[in-house]
């Protein structure tokens, strides 16, 4: 797996499948983004009541939303590979939703892991960050349980840290600018229609990418495993 080789073959896919993947993940933030608006437009005179029943409700909802939104571009991803689009958004999310509890279970997992060590040292947290990028493609591809696919992810990106590592912080930064810059487009409308629009647009058009990238490089490390594996003997 090479840096370049990931981001290269990432983009074309992007451009290629553009409106497959940006449709894949608009229902999802269109739901999201009205709760993140509705959440947005409290204030000091509201129900404090109101506000914490709509926190617990978003809350629910953004789990599982995400969770099968990543499941479902995994989806959309190993199917255009192949460079045509055989299944329609509804088939995607079909196809993940027997696989969304051991999705939500291992994203759990591994998002605490992550943030203990964001907290306590930085460093520990971006390590289990770099190792547990792939679990989402192990439970949708190789339809994994929670706790194999945290292994899974673990021991494919072994000797490819630095690079994993790599694809994150570059896909992820591009990620924050574009959505900041899209984001800004839809300040001249009220408060609740600009959180709105501008949340669905920036995160329907960058959440597909970030995607492409760190699915691709779990395929290119599964290549490079079976390529080891396959490898004869040395001769004694």
């Amino acid at each position: 797996m090479t840096f370049s080789g990931v981001l290269s073959q990432s983009w074309d896919l992007y451009k290629r499948f553009f409106v497959q993947l940006v449709m894949t993940a608009v229902p999802v933030f269109v739901v999201l983004g009205l709760l993140d608006a509705i959440l947005s437009s409290f204030g000091d005179d509201d129900s404090a009541f109101a506000l914490v029943l709509w926190s617990l409700v978003a809350l629910v909802v953004s789990i599982v939303g995400y969770f099968w939104l990543q499941g479902a571009l995994v989806e959309a991803i190993a199917d255009i590979r192949d460079g045509r689009a055989d299944l329609s958004v509804g088939d995607v999310y079909a196809r993940v939703r027997p696989r969304l509890p051991a999705l939500i279970a291992a994203g759990i997992v591994a998002g605490l892991g992550i943030a203990i060590g964001l907290v306590l040292l930085i460093i520990p947290g971006l390590f289990l960050l770099t190792r547990w990028s792939l679990v989402s493609p192990a439970v949708v591809v190789e339809k994994r349980s929670a706790g194999e696919a945290l292994s899974r992810s673990w021991e494919l990106v072994k000797g490819n840290s630095w690079t994993m590592f790599g694809i994150i912080i570059v896909t992820v930064i591009l990620a924050g600018i574009a959505s900041g810059i899209i984001s800004a487009l839809f300040v001249f409308l009220p408060d609740f229609i600009g959180t709105w629009l501008g949340s669905i647009v920036a995160n329907s058009l960058t959440a597909p990418f970030v995607a492409l990238a760190w699915t691709n490089a779990y395929f290119a490390l599964v290549g490079d495993t079976q390529a080891r594996e396959e490898l004869p003997e040395p001769a004694v």
